[in-house]
């Protein structure tokens, strides 16, 4: 198995705090968002980063102090216009690195408490595994891709709807097994730029297990989310 952290992304929405800083290497407890998540990765599997060119001094100089052997993936991109949207990035590495392991997949900009061993141990080896988090409130849970389970297997993700059915929401925490690698590519070559929008995509053809946690969980998605932590 590999690691995928996704941390290309630019951070609008964080603006002023990431106009010249990453948002994965904002800080949160004392040391960048990213490395609590390089902390929880067990020692025995590869872990790649993706980023973008206007970061990648940040990010080797962050690489450089976590004592953790990381791969830097740079992206040709230097601005937001240019950007490949998650699932571009994760195609594009795919096809790059010629990966062809299992793949954890992690957006950068999560904070969670569970421990990924166990996550890790409830994937079967051919189904994709989401992480699943009741965060408790409908209306909050519009902010998310809103899952509909039927046991433990997702038949739904409604990514953002303006009436969420559940308080369920799927994190952007995935093991994908490599038999759906191309699925990645056909769901770029149909516009869909964000993970959410894939995994709905692969509901409908395939199946995708869900892994229910409760431990601690937020998403770093805007500047007013962030100075709440602070």
């Amino acid at each position: 198995m590999k690691c995928l952290i996704l941390a290309s992304g630019f951070g609008t929405r964080l603006y002023p705090l990431t106009k010249s800083k990453a948002k994965a290497l904002l800080e949160y407890n004392g040391k960048p968002v990213i490395s609590h998540i390089i902390d929880k990765i067990p020692q025995d599997i590869d872990i790649l980063v993706n980023i973008n060119r206007k970061f990648e001094l940040d990010f080797r100089q962050w690489k450089d102090k976590i004592g953790r052997v990381v791969t830097l993936c740079v992206e040709p991109v230097l601005t937001e216009e240019q950007a490949f949207g998650a699932v571009g990035s994760l195609d594009y590495w795919i096809k790059t690195k010629n990966i062809t392991d299992d793949l954890l997949v992690i957006a950068s900009d999560n904070y969670f408490e569970f421990d990924l061993r166990k996550f890790i141990a409830a994937y079967t080896g051919e189904h994709t595994l989401v992480a699943v988090y009741d965060i408790g409130d409908k209306s909050k849970a519009g902010q998310f891709g809103v899952v509909r389970l039927e046991g433990n297997r997702i038949v739904e993700l409604v990514e953002k709807p303006m009436k969420p059915e559940s308080s369920l929401v799927a994190i952007a925490c995935y093991i994908f097994p490599p038999r759906i690698f191309p699925l990645v590519f056909q769901c770029c070559t149909e516009g869909g730029d964000n993970l959410g929008n894939f995994i709905s995509y692969l509901v409908e053809i395939d199946q995708v297990n869900a892994y229910l946690f409760s431990d601690v969980w937020f998403d770093i998605g805007s500047l007013e989310v962030y100075k709440s932590l602070q």
